[in-house]
């Protein structure tokens, strides 16, 4: 990892019955995290961590940033402390050992499984440089939560990909809007960002069962109304549709991920969106606040 880059491997799902929710993101260089911000970002590896949250009553955060000695890498899994990611015949692994931050301070332990539907063979550059690169894993695939707290036990539809770069996010990006709805025959994923240099990414990509990609002319950028803390956001939906969150799961300053109802191609379908604001992120208000949520423990040991 080269210095002042990072990388993330990010996984969702959602409950069938549509009341919980669950993300986890593992991170070198964690780009959310103020610590690795204010330490110049020379060292990514020192700036690590397993980010877990859960959505729905009695839903709960844990983003500790740990040190060098908390990471451990092999082809097939990424360790972070007392939290991992691994496959395992053909699923990832993930085993959860956390401690939630405020105001529910308590341990987040258990497993998740997520069992894709096939693994994508789809890399996308996000800059014309390539500096920052999309890889959707498992745009379609089936999540099994089981963590020690009542009620946290459920199947339901799940996503996994990563996203690769040497520069911070905010030197390159204003704001961007993605998003990942299952459908009928596979996934849709949306990718719209606008670029510092004027230009515009707008990406849309259907996913079959198989992993196949096809990318597509999607649907008409179409608002959501704003979150708590007046994000603008928007996503994709047919003419003479409105979408709409359902679900709300982490809703920032400068950043919120929900669950949104849109119409795409005739379909109604249910999915995960995220707004990410990078001018509001740049602000050294936010990092202040970030910390409290996001405690640094540089040291571990195995």
């Amino acid at each position: 990892m080269p210095a002042g880059g990072y990388a993330w491997w990010y996984v969702d799902g959602v409950s069938d019955d549509g009341t919980r929710a669950v993300s986890v993101i593992g991170f070198i260089g964690s780009v959310f995290s103020p610590w690795y911000a204010w330490s110049g970002r020379g060292e990514p590896n020192n700036h690590c961590c397993i980010n877990v949250a859960t959505y729905g009553k009695g839903g709960r955060f844990a983003m500790t940033d740990r040190g060098s000695s908390a990471l451990r890498q092999s082809e097939d899994c990424l360790q972070v402390g007392p939290s991992s990611m691994r496959w395992d015949n053909g699923a990832l692994i993930i085993d959860i050992n956390e401690v939630s931050s405020l105001p529910l301070i308590s341990r987040m332990r258990g497993q998740i499984r997520l069992l894709p539907s096939a693994v994508t063979s789809v890399e996308m550059p996000l800059t014309l440089d390539g500096a920052h690169v999309w890889r959707p894993f498992a745009p379609t695939a089936r999540i099994s939560v089981d963590l020690e707290a009542k009620g946290w036990q459920f199947e339901g539809h799940g996503y996994f990909d990563s996203n690769f770069g040497t520069r911070r996010l905010e030197d390159d990006f204003t704001t961007w809007n993605w998003a990942r709805y299952p459908t009928a025959t596979g996934s849709t994923c949306f990718y719209d960002a606008n670029r510092c240099d004027g230009s515009v990414l707008d990406a849309a990509i259907n996913f079959d069962e198989d992993g196949n990609a096809l990318a597509v002319s999607g649907p008409p950028k179409t608002p959501i109304k704003r979150t708590l803390w007046a994000l603008r956001r928007d996503t994709r939906a047919d003419v003479g549709t409105t979408p709409k969150q359902v679900k709300a799961m982490l809703d920032a300053p400068f950043y919120s991920r929900s669950v949104v109802q849109t119409t795409i191609d005739g379909e109604r379908v249910e999915g995960v969106h995220e707004a990410l604001n990078l001018n509001r992120y740049g602000s050294n208000l936010i990092k202040p606040m970030l910390a409290v949520r996001v405690p640094r423990r540089k040291n571990w040991t195995f």
